[in-house]
């Protein structure tokens, strides 16, 4: 079978293909990764000639995403892969690694497979800041310090989460959506965790022996949102074992951490306080308290119930 490239050349007798074949070459070579390409890697003439073809397959993908509206849209030949330039002696080659949008939903597929409560309503995992209403003071407040935390928010910077509390169905979940998908759009990651659910699967994963590994995977995420805490049923070792490690690991890390709860802060040390026996421990919903002020700052979410 002939060569690609010899076929190119043959063609290139035909004044409209010799047209086009100049275009295209002078359309790759004026690519600026390409031309970084060839003058990091010191690439040769002949070299490049002989390989135009996969330098304009190259050229003709996106990269770090900047081409694609999502990974479900994605334009590239491997869905959710970026192509990388290499060079073998004289042969230029592509690999294909994994594009920042595939990075984060891999991360967030490992998890889910790992903690089953992270699996939220389709309306959070849709939400946006678009969709929310502002119709109210509180909700004003709090999506403006939501947006400032999207906006601001940088890897490795210290910085405090937000404590979301209000009544039933003013919408606090759905803004805990909205951040993480807003925050997915800038290729970083974040987990929800609805801490009924987590705290009833770590009490059942003793059996199995997956506690610390569960433990471990939402101590240590990027960003964490522990959504309706107030509503599990409290034990001295959930409240101690569990929300105390995961609570002082995040704040010794300075890890951002989001909560949401139908409690203020007064109403969740009364909950933290009793455990199921009906045990009064002051001093250790004390220190839970001490950690989520510290990790995060109260807001309240005011306005009408959008579930009735």
């Amino acid at each position: 079978m002939e060569r690609i490239n010899h076929t190119l050349k043959r063609l290139a007798a035909s004044g409209s293909f010799q047209e086009r074949y100049d275009a295209m070459r002078k359309e790759i070579l004026a690519n600026p990764d390409v031309k970084d390409f060839v003058r990091k890697e010191d690439v040769p003439a002949d070299v490049i000639d002989a390989n135009l073809m996969k330098l304009y397959e190259y050229i003709s993908q996106s990269k770090e995403c900047s081409g694609c509206p999502s990974l479900a849209e994605c334009k590239n030949m491997m869905e959710g892969y970026e192509p990388h330039l290499v060079v073998r002696g004289r042969v230029i080659d592509i690999e294909y690694h994994r594009c920042p949008r595939k990075v984060v939903h891999d991360e967030r597929t490992s998890s889910q497979r790992l903690i089953k409560s992270l699996y939220v309503p389709k309306d959070i995992l849709h939400a946006s800041f678009t969709d929310l209403e502002p119709d109210s003071k509180g909700r004003v407040e709090a999506i403006r310090q939501a947006m400032a935390f999207v906006r601001d928010y940088e890897e490795g910077k210290k910085m405090k989460g937000l404590y979301f509390y209000g009544k039933f169905g003013v919408g606090k979940s759905y803004l805990l959506g909205a951040i993480a998908n807003e925050l997915a759009e800038k290729k970083i990651s974040s987990m929800i965790v609805y801490v009924p659910e987590f705290f009833r699967e770590i009490k059942q994963s003793l059996g199995d022996h997956t506690t610390n590994e569960k433990l471990d995977a939402v101590k240590t995420a990027p960003i964490l949102m522990l959504d309706d805490i107030g509503a599990e049923t409290m034990s001295s070792w959930g409240r101690d074992e569990i929300l105390g490690t995961i609570l002082q690991y995040r704040m010794l890390e300075n890890l951002p951490t989001f909560f949401t709860s139908n409690f203020n802060h007064s109403e969740l040390t009364h909950h933290l306080t009793y455990s199921q026996r009906g045990e009064e421990e002051k001093l250790k919903a004390a220190r839970i308290m001490e950690r989520i002020k510290y990790l995060a700052a109260p807001v309240l979410i005011d306005g009408r119930n959008r579930r009735e």
